[in-house]
């Protein structure tokens, strides 16, 4: 019987999924605390830990990085509003409801400042404000039947000028006088 020859050396095993999702928080965490310039390769290759060959096997370029980051929230975005939408017991105005209501429930403890670090940037930014408008897009025509009205698109604006002020630090007076006013703006 052969024995089996002792491996030398220190081998990680490779969790592809973990890394990835490491790479994407802390590339958010430093755009978060430091700004955009901040999320360079080296650095969230350093902050998550792996080599810079590591991050370029998950994210060929800085902007493929930062425009995964953008996407990863989007879809926690989708994920929020369809689950708020499934709670919605009527269908029309359901999605405009949601997104006024996730507006709304952005917290600076939350993804806001991550929202925010991305959002300012987007308004630069070519590919993310292509990411944004392909995914705005996509969520109109996907709720065109329930949704698809003036008076709908224009409290989903309202609510974008709300995010905005948010995001830039002006003061929203009677916040939720706003969001109320704006949800029975829906049932009209």
């Amino acid at each position: 019987m052969e024995a089996d020859a002792p491996e030398t050396g220190y081998r990680r095993k490779k969790q592809p999924e973990l890394v990835h999702r490491a790479l994407l928080d802390h590339a958010a965490r430093l755009a978060v605390e430091h700004g955009l310039a901040a999320v360079t390769v080296q650095a969230v290759a350093e902050a998550a830990g792996v080599t810079k060959g590591g991050l370029l096997h998950h994210f060929p370029s800085k902007q493929a990085l930062i425009n995964a980051v953008f996407a990863d929230l989007l879809d926690a975005l989708d994920r929020q509003l369809d689950a708020r939408i499934a709670a919605d017991p009527e269908p029309h105005g359901a999605f405009t409801r949601a997104y006024v209501d996730s507006v709304f429930a952005i917290e600076p403890e939350g993804n806001a400042a991550v929202w925010a670090a991305l959002a300012i940037s987007m308004l630069t930014d070519p590919p993310l404000r292509r990411l944004w408008s392909s995914w705005v897009e996509g969520r109109q025509h996907r709720h065109c039947d329930t949704d698809g009205t003036r008076a709908l698109a224009a409290v989903r604006f309202a609510a974008d000028g709300i995010w905005l002020a948010d995001l830039t630090g002006v003061t929203v007076e009677e916040r939720v006088g706003m969001r109320d006013f704006l949800m029975r703006q829906t049932t009209i």
